[in-house]
């Protein structure tokens, strides 16, 4: 059997249709679903904080500004989505609202918490969320049939986002300086993106796979994320980086 064929298989033999089905379901599908969507929910939550906190007071017009107040509402959906899968299995999200941003366990964005400049905020749109995406599409195949549902509309807004983040980077890049820019932006952003997919040694990660509730390791993942957001990359006239420079996660 193929890899692709085993992910495949695994998706079709098992199908969680709602919470009653979930309770019956073994402890380590229940912890694994919990886990992956209270990463994803707080994810969300702080990506709504980052557009207020961090690229609102960057934008350098109105309409930018605009755009930040529409991307953080947007998040603030995503949370609010994840938040009511969780609570029909008995899942309280409520207290990350009161959380600070250091206090959020699951899905810290420090990467982010240093970008100083538009170009930084048009590049972690442009791969940081693309890579995020990624990882949506593979829950939108989830086994449990609530991520799946509350997938859909989320990956609408994503790609929006990344959409956003592609033109800021393609307008800077149009002038020679700019481009150069660019690429020193690229060279800080490429490697902390290629960290949200986890560690390759990873012991959840088959787990996740074996259980339906992803398609891809997240060896498997960073590589076909790799493989789709180069070309793009590419078009821009930027060179991507090594895959293994400056990494925290292998």
């Amino acid at each position: 059997m193929t890899e692709q064929t085993a992910h495949a298989a695994a998706q079709e033999r098992l199908n969680v249709p709602d919470a009653t089905a979930f309770r019956a379901m073994p402890d380590e599908y229940q912890e694994l679903v919990i886990h992956q969507l209270r990463a994803h929910t707080e994810g969300e939550l702080t990506g709504a904080d980052d557009y207020i906190q961090i690229f609102y007071p960057l934008a350098p017009n109105a309409y930018e500004r605009k755009v930040c107040c529409e991307r953080a509402a947007e998040e603030m959906d995503h949370y609010i989505r994840g938040k009511l899968v969780l609570d029909e299995i008995g899942i309280d999200t409520a207290y990350m609202l009161q959380q600070h941003i250091d206090q959020r366990e699951f899905y810290r964005t420090e990467g982010v918490r240093r970008i100083e400049n538009w170009l930084g905020r048009g590049m972690f749109s442009f791969i940081g969320e693309a890579a995020v995406l990624a990882q949506i599409h593979e829950m939108s195949k989830s086994s449990y049939k609530p991520i799946a549902d509350m997938c859909t509309s989320v990956i609408i807004d994503e790609h929006n986002h990344v959409a956003q983040g592609y033109r800021i980077v393609w307008e800077i890049c149009q002038t020679e300086e700019g481009l150069a820019d660019a690429q020193k932006m690229l060279e800080k952003a490429w490697p902390i993106t290629l960290d949200l997919f986890g560690s390759s040694e990873s012991k959840r990660s088959p787990l996740y796979v074996k259980w339906g509730l992803r398609q891809y390791t997240n060896e498997e993942a960073r590589a076909r994320f790799i493989k789709q957001i180069t070309p793009r990359v590419e078009v821009l006239g930027l060179k991507v980086p090594e895959d293994a420079a400056n990494r925290k996660f292998l």
